[in-house]
């Protein structure tokens, strides 16, 4: 299946919590998105890996994702290496998306800017002829997609763009809730985390807010890039 859009994260749910608004905008526009997770979240504080994995699965149906695929590597301690990298290179070369949307370079749990880093690389040693790899028996062609963007998850950096997600707002909450287990509820006697406070899904909301109203939207997420520059076919396309 070729994609449109393949997004790479280290932990279920960080996808939702960072740029649900603009992959299911994608969707409804025709584009084909598909969602990879690195690790089934097995260290997190509450519910379980098992419960992850279900909750995952309910929000990719949400969200109209073509494929939600999970590398099941351990959570807090997968390492960037050959082994891991091939597992990366595997997938862009099955799915040839042309965007990749990825973890932020540097944030405050570790795993993020370990899979930021993994992931860039297996996006650049993608395109290398001479690095071979195979699925379900044949081997694979090079692809280096032409996009690699970083969404922005608990630092605030400046955005290198933001894309106006108003019409779509509410269905990335949905999307977030499906993760149930991570967020306050009354009734739950699970320890509390960052996640789980209860004006944490407000501060969510906010932070669109905030870069909305940065180009006069109501809602909108940012993103960083490599390069310093982007680039636009007119004038007419900048809001």
């Amino acid at each position: 299946m070729k994609l449109d859009i393949l997004t790479i994260a280290a932990h279920p749910d960080d996808v939702e919590l960072s740029c649900a608004g603009t992959i299911i905008k994608a969707i409804k526009a025709g584009k084909k998105v598909g969602m990879i997770d690195l690790t089934e979240g097995q260290l997190g504080t509450r519910g379980s890996a098992e419960l992850r994995l279900k909750e995952a699965a309910n929000s990719a149906k949400i969200i109209g994702a073509s494929i939600r695929d999970n590398l099941g590597l351990m959570d807090g301690y997968f390492e960037n290496t050959h082994e891991n990298r091939h597992k990366i290179i595997q997938k862009i070369r099955q799915y040839k998306p042309d965007i990749i949307i990825t973890n932020p370079p540097t944030d405050r749990h570790p795993d993020h800017g370990r899979a930021s880093k993994m992931v860039a690389e297996a996006w650049f040693y993608s395109g290398l002829q001479k690095i071979e790899t195979e699925w379900e028996g044949k081997k694979q062609e090079p692809h280096r997609p032409s996009k690699l963007f970083y969404f922005m998850q608990h630092y605030n950096y400046e955005p290198a763009f933001v894309v106006d997600i108003s019409d779509e707002m509410d269905k990335k909450m949905e999307a977030i809730k499906a993760f149930g287990s991570q967020f306050y509820s009354k009734d739950s006697k699970e320890p509390e985390t960052v996640l789980s406070q209860p004006d944490f899904l407000n501060s969510i909301m906010e932070r669109c807010g905030t870069w909305g109203h940065s180009i006069g939207v109501r809602y909108a997420e940012g993103f960083m890039i490599q390069r310093k520059i982007v680039g636009v076919n007119n004038i007419f396309e900048i809001k």
